[in-house]
């Protein structure tokens, strides 16, 4: 069944994917004995009608489509084999998912799984490590192209298009002939060639290579079965091939004489890239330019036509940069010649798959003024950005070539698609360039078909059109900055290149102390950050002018507050009307209403056309102005950027430190996270130093954020001093270079003077090598780790910062940043957990008394033993070794633009759950889901995300068995696109336990914590400040499973961690306070519970007076507690036939568990009405007669529950203010 709004290629597709027809790949489609067209929607076909059937015609082969066939008959058939891939690294894609639920079916039924676990135990790597799986079903032994290949001439004529041999599981070998017809069994053997039909029984032919190996092989149904079966057990989205995204390389992999990954013999694997790509690979070859252009030129006039132009977008910046990706690491080995050989290798470009690649270095002095080779790696990765940014607004008649910046063995390699007539050879007094500076500044050229385009672009970008000067000193005025060029291609398109100077410099940097050490003068504002300034210049333009009005309309006295965002409503208010009339005609109904409300808001509406912010990106690059017009004008200008700088130091940055202060927002869990959050709050990386002197002065509530900085500034001074080193090395020596600068950094404790392994025989053939990495000392390195530190981040280590490094987190760290994949093993910091020569005692990596505790710990021995060292005695130890290192993968930073389509969608639905009308509002949000599936494909970050913030909206609005699906795909889909140990999949995995504890899996919930906290060690170490709510909700689960003694301990952990942060007189330790006591009280101990709800009374009646009502509400539990203290210990029968009054109260205290929020963002902000109208910040409400039954195991689940999706559906922060409740 499909629906006619299908496209004929999509059905086509679900034929080819789907278990009873996928044998078929070469077949058209009739309707009527007529063909019907592959690339139309079914209701073009002429007569079809609902119930119609459409028929499966097989088609004859071509040499193509034979090709094809057969390695989608290997991947079907289990025979495809372990693919090695430049690209991709070792498991890459991986999803842990599965393995980790598993492991609840494993569970003791007596005992939950958090039973024996142990919150201050050194971290275990195997957490972030594949299973070991028991092998799949062998259906063939192999299937490959024969050595009679390819067919010669005379025999082509006759319809043979390949030769194949099989052998099955029998160890019967068959010689096989594609034919124009199909396949069948031919007399050829090894020595003998007769590809003519084996005569014989009519078995011995087929349509499809499938249903033949099928009639050749008598085991073979069987054993396809059972593949089928063993596949089908996996979760689907863990085996989904990848289609638009590139997936993650973890860091960690299975050590190398592991069974894991063991190599496979597979003779076809070699002849894939010509079954794929055919004899010369001219398939695979594309006009990557013409593609992107054209499909940018696409109609977006109808939502269909932005569904498809989306669509694919989507896909192509996918392939391409794919593509890009692998040529840039073709380019770094040196397997492409360069096109001009002569030149120094920095200034060599080269073209490869019709891309052009050339390295992010100064090869012929263009940036020699703004700081070299340094200046040219930051304006490349600025320039990806600026494409990024200019992709996003997609402005009709602005064209930019595809862009991708690769990061591999210490070379930054640029790709980009080659935009027709940028290689041309201009006449004599004509420039390279139409648009902006032509040769740094010296010349400067406009054109006027330009400045309608570039006009868009910098009103887009807050961009001021602002006059610059040539060398001659004539004037000319530009739209954007004098470094963005504008190009003429031949092909009458207009091109933006050099798109790294879109924002202004950063002026109040450059003057500071220190700048003319820092490594180069690029040091630009942030998009996010002008796009903030502006919002924060607009607002206060509108509450200025609301102010004027009123002062005018003295009479007429009017709500102050819903002018001050009025204009921003506007704008958000059209993009979202956009989509909902493109929606369906229901959604009049609610234009009329909204109509009535925008005319109540009328008389504040204010118009914003007289407010206009622009920034001039050339202010202090060396421009001098000549009348002193130009110079008042330019000071103005200089003016507006330096308050914009300002903005950034005395607003943004102390904004990010208070909610990270307050608990308001989720704390960064790692250098990605930490990075993250800059970027989003328009902070630069080089504020690193800032950030952590802020966190400093903030004292020990940012403890956490001031190790993360630092670590984080460290890693990046570590990348740096390592892509120097391998900059000018020898490939076959980067692990050896690797290795050795992390023993220095890192395992110094281990062996103080490590030596480099080199195979001096092997370096004798690189004369021209730089082996320079041999010099370096533990106590060289960190000199330049410290000047690295000092240079870019202004920032100076403690005296003996090495002394206190979290040693896994850093390795972690580091190891993403340079794209190492390591092989695991019990990596030894110190020698206490070096292997000892006899049994190693279990003990010894107790409880070390380093300066972060057991943070920097590392698992003792693991459950592999190192491979890669024999016990040699003469060798001493080191922490890692060069066979440790077992790849390094390229990091690559690209300019696909996100679905403009989509993000509206999901807007206009969350607008409208907003507005309380429900059902709208989870239509678009459906739709939403359904553009982001088909623009993105399924595994994609944006659309692991969307599941994300999906899976917590329909927890809210109480459609839980809807939210644990979203939850489990967000889990999958962000361990295979963003690393099994990243901090969104820790969250993913946090949330998922949430939801699962609402439909009734308990059990299954403390899985997903007990993996959450585990990988939490691993990238964080113990105690992260948000381990506060996760802790708080596994006690609330034991609760639900009534194991109060462990609950008990999960409580008294969290009250540990919330007064180290928060210290104990802070409200977030009363409210934990407060849990702990009622938790006490479940477990018996009537006396615990009666002093710690003293506690948190005491507190709450310091910091918020005896008439708050967490103070009354504490009182009052302390009053029936202290009664019931002995009551308690009599027999049940005594208690129930005590009558005590119950007690409703609402405060803000809740045993329920709480979603945890995402890095730097509040918990979830989705106002949903609540039913019944619980309060906002509502508390256990139960009474204290329901917790005694409780106590004596009475029914309890009805009053939790009710009181969860209180908590739940009713709190829009989740995560107490200044004033309210606890950061738990």
């Amino acid at each position: 069944m499909v629906s006619s709004q299908e496209q004929v290629q999509d059905v086509r597709q679900s034929i080819v994917e789907l278990p009873g027809t996928f044998q078929y790949t070469c077949f058209h489609l009739e309707y009527n004995g007529a063909r019907i067209n592959d690339f139309v929607e079914l209701s073009e076909v002429p007569d079809l009608k609902a119930d119609s059937e459409i028929v499966l015609v097989e088609d004859p082969y071509t040499e193509k489509e034979a090709r094809m066939h057969i390695v989608r008959t290997r991947e079907l058939v289990g025979a495809a084999g372990d693919r090695v891939d430049n690209l991709h690294g070792i498991n890459a894609g991986l999803s842990l998912h599965d393995a980790v639920s598993a492991g609840a079916e494993t569970e003791d039924e007596k005992e939950h799984p958090l039973s024996k676990y142990d919150l201050s135990a050194a971290s275990d790597l195997q957490t972030i490590l594949p299973q070991p799986e028991t092998p799949l079903p062998k259906t063939v032994k192999s299937i490959s192209l024969s050595a009679w290949n390819p067919p010669p001439y005379h025999l082509r004529q006759k319809g043979h298009l390949l030769y194949l041999q099989t052998t099955t599981n029998e160890g019967e070998q068959f010689q096989i002939t594609a034919h124009v017809s199909g396949f069948y069994v031919n007399k050829c053997s090894n020595a003998r060639f007769d590809p003519f039909p084996k005569a014989g029984s009519k078995n011995y032919s087929a349509h499809s290579l499938l249903t033949l190996i099928s009639q050749l092989s008598p085991s073979f149904n069987s054993a396809f079965e059972a593949l089928q079966e063993s596949n089908n057990k996996k979760d689907l989205l863990t085996t989904f091939p990848f289609q638009n995204a590139i997936p993650n390389n973890p860091w960690l992999v299975p050590a190398t004489s592991s069974n894991i990954n063991a190599h496979q013999s597979d003779i076809t694997r070699s002849q894939e890239s010509y079954l794929i790509s055919g004899v010369d690979n001219a398939e695979t070859l594309r006009d990557w330019n013409e593609e992107f252009q054209t499909t940018r030129e696409l109609p977006r006039e109808s939502v269909q036509d932005r569904v498809f132009r989306e669509r694919l977008t989507s896909k192509l910046f996918a392939d391409y940069n794919e593509a890009a990706a692998r040529g840039a690491i073709l380019v770094a080995k040196g397997e492409v010649a360069p096109l001009n050989p002569t030149e120094s290798r920095d200034a060599q470009i080269f073209v490869y798959n019709n891309i052009f690649y050339s390295f992010g270095a100064d090869g012929v002095g263009t940036f020699a003024s703004e700081g070299g080779d340094e200046a040219a790696r930051v304006a490349v990765g600025k320039d990806v950005l600026g494409i990024k940014a200019v992709n996003q607004l997609d402005i009709p008649g602005l064209f930019t070539p595809g862009t991708v910046v690769v990061d591999y063995l210490g070379k930054r390699i640029v790709g980009q698609s080659i935009v027709p007539g940028i290689f041309k050879q201009r006449e004599p007094g004509e420039h390279q360039i139409d648009y902006g500076g032509v040769e740094g500044k010296e010349v400067v050229a406009t054109h006027p078909d330009f400045v309608s385009v570039f006009e868009k672009l910098s009103k887009a970008l807050r961009i001021k059109k602002h006059p610059v000067w040539d060398k001659e000193g004539k004037r000319h005025d530009l739209e954007g900055s004098v470094e963005t060029k504008g190009l003429l291609g031949t092909d009458g398109r207009k091109y933006v290149l050099d798109l790294y100077r879109i924002a202004p410099l950063d002026i109040v940097w450059q003057e500071e102390e220190g700048s003319e050490t820092y490594p180069h003068r690029m040091s630009t504002l942030r998009i996010e950050l002008v796009e903030s300034y502006w919002r924060s210049k607009m607002s206060q333009y509108v509450r200025e002018e609301v102010e004027r009005r009123r002062q005018a309309k003295a009479e007429a006295p009017a709500s102050t507050e819903a002018s001050a965002d009025a204009a921003e409503f506007k704008e958000e208010a059209e993009g979202e009307k956009k989509v909902e009339e493109e929606k369906k005609a229901e959604e009049e109904k609610k234009a009329e209403e909204e109509k009535k409300a925008e005319e109540a808001q009328d008389q504040e509406r204010v118009d914003i056309s007289g407010f206009n912010l622009a920034l001039n990106p050339d202010v202090c690059s060396g421009q001098i102005p000549q009348t002193d017009e130009e110079k008042a004008q330019w000071a103005q200008d200089e003016k507006e950027v330096r308050d914009a700088c300002d903005y950034l130091r005395s607003k943004i940055m102390p904004d990010l430190i208070q909610d990270l202060h307050d608990g308001d927002v989720g704390f960064p869990m790692d250098g990605q996270s930490l990075s993250q959050l800059l970027h989003k709050r328009g902070i630069n990386i080089r504020y690193l130093g800032k950030l952590a002197q802020l966190s400093q002065e903030k004292g020990s509530r940012l403890q956490a954020l001031t190790t993360l900085a630092v670590q984080e500034m460290i890693a990046r001074a570590f990348k740096h001093v390592t892509n120097q080193y391998l900059r000018n090395l020898p490939a076959p020596f980067a692990s050896s270079c690797v290795a050795h600068l992390l023993n220095c950094l890192l395992g110094t404790d281990v062996n103080a003077g490590p030596r480099p392994e080199i195979d001096e025989s092997l370096r004798a053939i690189y004369p021209e090598g730089d082996f320079s990495f041999e010099k370096v000392t533990p106590a060289s390195l960190r000199a330049e780790v410290e000047k690295q530190v000092t240079l870019r981040y202004r920032f100076t280590l403690e005296a003996e910062w090495y002394n206190s490094l979290r040693h896994l987190q850093l390795l972690r760290d580091v190891s993403i940043k340079l794209g190492l994949q390591l092989g695991s093993r019990g990596f030894a910091f110190d020698k206490s957990q070096l292997p000892a020569k006899e049994a190693v005692p279990s003990a010894t990596n107790g409880n070390g008394s380093n300066d972060e505790g057991n943070k920097k710990k590392k698992k003792k021995g693991g459950n592999a033993p190192s491979p890669s060292r024999a016990p040699v005695e003469e060798k001493p130890p080191v922490t890692f070794a060069a066979d440790d290192i077992v790849n390094i993968a390229p990091l690559v930073k690209d300019a696909s633009p996100r679905s403009a389509l989509a993000e509206e969608a999901l807007e206009a639905g969350r607008i409208s759950l907003m507005q309380n009308q429900k059902q709208l509002g989870q239509e678009l949000i459906l739709e939403s889901l359904s553009l982001h599936e088909q623009i993105y494909g399924i595994l994609h970050p944006e659309v692991a995300k969307l599941y994300h913030q999906l899976s917590m909206l329909y927890y809210q609005i109480d459609e839980k068995d809807a939210a644990v699906e979203l939850a489990r795909k967000a889990v999958i889909v962000t361990e295979r696109t963003l690393g099994v140990d990243s901090a969104d999949t820790i969250l993913s995995y946090l949330n998922l336990s949430l939801f699962e504890h609402a439909v009734g899996n308990t059990k299954m919930a403390l899985v997903y914590v007990k993996h959450a906290m585990n990988l939490w060690k691993i990238i964080y170490g113990a105690n992260h400040p948000d381990s506060i709510t996760t802790m708080n909700n596994a006690a609330v689960m034991l609760q639900h499973l009534k194991q109060y003694a462990d609950s008990r301990k999960w409580f008294e952990a969290s009250l540990t961690v919330c007064e180290d942060l928060f210290g104990k007189q802070s409200i977030n330790t009363a409210t934990i306070l407060f849990q702990l006591a009622q938790a006490l009280a479940l477990d018996q101990d009537s006396k615990g519970a009666v002093g710690k709800m003293r506690d948190a009374y005491n507190i709450f009646l310091n910091q918020l007076g005896p008439e708050d009502r967490n103070t009354k509400e504490a009182e009052t539990w302390l009053e029936q507690l202290t009664q019931n203290a002995v009551s308690i210990a009599k027999h049940a029968k005594d208690i129930q036939a005590r009558r005590m009054r119950r007690i409703n109260m609402n405060s803000r205290v809740s045993l329920g568990t709480k979603p945890q929020p995402q890095v730097g963002q509040s918990a979830p902000e989705v106002a949903v009405a609540t039913e019944g109208g619980a309060n906002p910040s509502s508390l256990d409400s139960r009474s204290i007669d329901e917790l005694l039954k409780f106590i004596e195991g009475g029914d309890t689940s009805s009053p939790r529950s009710k009181q969860k999706k209180r908590a739940a559906t009713s709190n829009p922060k989740l995560r107490g203010s200044k004033k309210t409740s606890s950061k738990a």
